[in-house]
Parts: C-alpha cells; sequence; structure tokens
C-alpha cells in the first residue's frame, strides 16, 4: 500500500471511529439504551462515549441541506429538524437559590378576539406565523401574527386590522386541543366528537377538514411527529393512539407498564426529534414512551401526588420533561433517571386542564393562578418566582402557549377571550 493510500485508510478510520460514536452517543442520550449497547460492543465503541446534545442530528441537518444548496428550502424530515439548543440549560444541577434569578421582560397585551363559548386551547406554527385557538362553541380561529403585531402599534390600536384570517366550523363537540404539520400548512384538530380533523390553511375560502379521522374515544390531545408523517393522539383510552396520516392506520403500543395505565390522557408531547414521546394522565402519571417502538420506558406514577397530571412538555435538548398537576405544582424531571430535579410553588391550581410552559429560550417557566386570577413566572434555574400578572380576563385563564420563535405567548380562557402577550422594547 502507498502512503496516500494508508493515509486515507487512516483518515477513513478515525472518520468511522467518530461516526460510531456519534451513532452510540445519539442512541444513549434518546433512551434507546439497548440499542445503543449493540452498537457499542459491534462497533467498538465505549458506551459512555462523551459528545455534545443531538450532535450527530446536527451534522445531519446541516449535509443534507448542504447537499440541497438551500438550507431553508425543502420538505426532507431530516434536513428540517431543529438544531440543537445551542444555550441549554443544565438542570440536572441543584437550584441556585443565592439571588441569582433573572428578571422576566415587560410585556404588553391586547385582547384579539372572542370565541363564542370557552375557548380551550391554543397552538403556534413552528415558525411562529401563525396561531389558532379552539373552543367549546365548536370552532377553531386561526390568526397571522404578523397582523397581531399590527395591532399592537400605536398608530393602529383603531384600526381596521384583523388578525383572525380564517375560522373553521366542522366539529360537532368541543376542540381539545390542535397543532400545525412540522412542515406543511396543515392544522390538526381533536375534538370531544371522537375525530381529528385537518384543514388546509392555505386555501382561503376552505372552512371544512379536508380529512377525518375517525377515533373510538373523545380526543383530548394531539401531536404531530416530526417528520409529519405520524401523529398521536391523546384520548379518554389510557393508551396512546399512534396513527399513520397517509394509511389512518392506528397503533397500540403492546408494551404495557408494570403499572398499568388507568386514566384518560390529558397530553401527549413529542420531543423535537421524535425519539421519545410523553404522556400526562388523569390516573396521575408521567409516562416516558420510545418514539419508534411505541414501548413505554418510564413510568413516574403519582407525579402530582393524588392529583391528575394536566401537562408534560419536553425541554428542546429532550433532557426533561415539564408537567403540572392539579396539586398545584410545576415539576421537572430529568428523562434518563425519572428523578425530580425541579419544582415551581406559588401558583394555585386544583380546577382547570390547563399546562405550564416555558418561554422560548426556557429560562422562565410560566402558569396560571386560578384563585388569584393571575399569570405566574418562575425563573426556571432558581425555582424562584419573579413575576406576577393580573391575566386581564375575567376568570381564570384556561390554557397558555408560547410562540417558539420569539418572546410573545397566547392565554385564552372561560371568558371566550383570546389575548395576546408581547415584550415590550
Amino acid at each position: 500500500m502507498d502512503s496516500s493510500n494508508s493515509e486515507q485508510a487512516v483518515l477513513d478510520g478515525k472518520l468511522y471511529r467518530h461516526l460510531n460514536s456519534l451513532i452510540v452517543a445519539h442512541l444513549r442520550d434518546n433512551n434507546l439504551t439497548q440499542a445503543a449497547s449493540v452498537v457499542a460492543s459491534a462497533t467498538m465503541t465505549p458506551l459512555n462515549v462523551e459528545a455534545p446534545p443531538n450532535r450527530l442530528l446536527d451534522l445531519v441537518s446541516k449535509g443534507l441541506a448542504a447537499e440541497k444548496g438551500d438550507v431553508t428550502r425543502g420538505t426532507d424530515f431530516s434536513a428540517s429538524l431543529p438544531l440543537p439548543h445551542t444555550a441549554a440549560i443544565d438542570f440536572s444541577t441543584a437550584p441556585d437559590m443565592k439571588g441569582s434569578s433573572k428578571s422576566f421582560p415587560k410585556h404588553e397585551t391586547r385582547h384579539l378576539s372572542e370565541h363564542k363559548n370557552i375557548a380551550r386551547c391554543a397552538r403556534f406554527s413552528a415558525d411562529g406565523r401563525f396561531v389558532a385557538t379552539g373552543s367549546a362553541d365548536t370552532s377553531i380561529k386561526l390568526f397571522e401574527v404578523s397582523k397581531i403585531k399590527q395591532m399592537l402599534l400605536p398608530e393602529a390600536k383603531d384600526g381596521p386590522v384583523r388578525p383572525v384570517i380564517r375560522t373553521y366550523y366542522d366539529h360537532i363537540q368541543p376542540i381539545n386541543d390542535l397543532d400545525f404539520h412540522p412542515q406543511g400548512t396543515i392544522l390538526i384538530s381533536g375534538a370531544k366528537d371522537q375525530t381529528i380533523k385537518f384543514f388546509d390553511i392555505s386555501k382561503t375560502n376552505a372552512k371544512r377538514a379536508y380529512r377525518v379521522i375517525q377515533d373510538t374515544h373523545n380526543v383530548r390531545s394531539v401531536s404531530f411527529h416530526p417528520s409529519g408523517d405520524f401523529l398521536l393522539a391523546g384520548t379518554d383510552h389510557a393508551i396512546p393512539h399512534l396513527y399513520d396520516i397517509n394509511t389512518f392506520q392506528c397503533y397500540l403500543s403492546s408494551n404495557i407498564p408494570e403499572t398499568s395505565p388507568s386514566g384518560a390522557i390529558n397530553q401527549v408531547r413529542y420531543s423535537c426529534t421524535g425519539a421519545m414521546y410523553v404522556t400526562a394522565s388523569k390516573d396521575g402519571a408521567i409516562r416516558l414512551w420510545d418514539g419508534i417502538t411505541a414501548n413505554c420506558v418510564r413510568s413516574i406514577t403519582a407525579a402530582h401526588g393524588t392529583a391528575e397530571a394536566t401537562s408534560a412538555i419536553f425541554t428542546k435538548d429532550q433532557r426533561f420533561v415539564l408537567s403540572s398537576g392539579k396539586d398545584s405544582t410545576v415539576k421537572l424531571w430529568e428523562v434518563g433517571s425519572g428523578r425530580l430535579v425541579r419544582q415551581y410553588l406559588g401558583a394555585i391550581h386544583t380546577q382547570l386542564r390547563c399546562q405550564a410552559i416555558f418561554n422560548q429560550t426556557e429560562e422562565f417557566i410560566i402558569f396560571i393562578d386560578e384563585l388569584s386570577n393571575e399569570i405566574v413566572i418562575w425563573d426556571a434555574m432558581t425555582t424562584e418566582k419573579v413575576a406576577k400578572w393580573p391575566s386581564n380576563h375575567v376568570g381564570a385563564p384556561r390554557w397558555l402557549e408560547h410562540s417558539p420563535v420569539e418572546s410573545a405567548f397566547i392565554s385564552c380562557g372561560t371568558d371566550r377571550s383570546v389575548r395576546f402577550w408581547k415584550e415590550t422594547v
């Protein structure tokens, strides 16, 4: 072998070892421990190899985008994966209670619209351009965020700007949850009428769904897989329903947790890569599921004591899950171990099925105090309560949803109204 071939062989060997390390780290960090062990053994790679969170996904995303020649174009799943949260907060360390809490920026709020009955849910699109709300009046309102911002301009306060660009009427019972397709112009809704409906928001004259999934239970929560090819439905059934949106085939996990689920699912959410999903149930448990095999890999029973768990969402780096329950607590759990790492106290919440949310940088947590009708904000790292604001709703809001791209969020609730909150400059 000549020297050039020898040098290339050495380089190739280093590249293979590096790739194997990234694969092992990716599988391990996404709780696919058995697969990580098999690959580690086959490639003689240490199972505890170190790699930045989501490094493999980052490289695949950038490589596919470069191959296309345009990092912003295309709908390929891998190329459109969110880049790793470069400033991920390490919540695994002990809370720092030495007065290092950050100040939450002031926000201005504006009434946007009203439904004819309770506004039960809201959801932003992944790019933050749209937000939709669903109501007990069976309608869905679609807002364009750029038009909302026009309303906030001083010169537009009394102007003719109308942020509602579509109103959909196709359900016959209250709307429970909404989600946007990660790449397309599709909005889905889950409702008490046991259906999931698909709306094409690009069609200006469409008032009704163009596709319908008929479930067997009240559909309480919906979540698209990041590929857009699958969706999860949390229903009155204790096991999440997984749908292939091309065939409408429904799949149920064959791996039932040791502590068998016994309550309806209040919320189901995918992680940002689809490697996992999480459910929050009326039986009080938070459960983590493998996004590929649909096996339950961890049950956190009695996550909120004897009260039902109302919400559960992943952090952007997929290492933690934020949950809320009707025991007036918000909790942060470590995915890998299932241990409680943070608890946020001081907001009374015992009645409404609401969710605790992060702001877009995950530095703060936002929730509702039902008793005082206030919006409560904690420093996510220190757990210190840093702000309490009047909600400006008549009665406590039922739902909060934060924009994924900017410092803005939506509140809506029992007074039928929808409000937009935006950081003041």
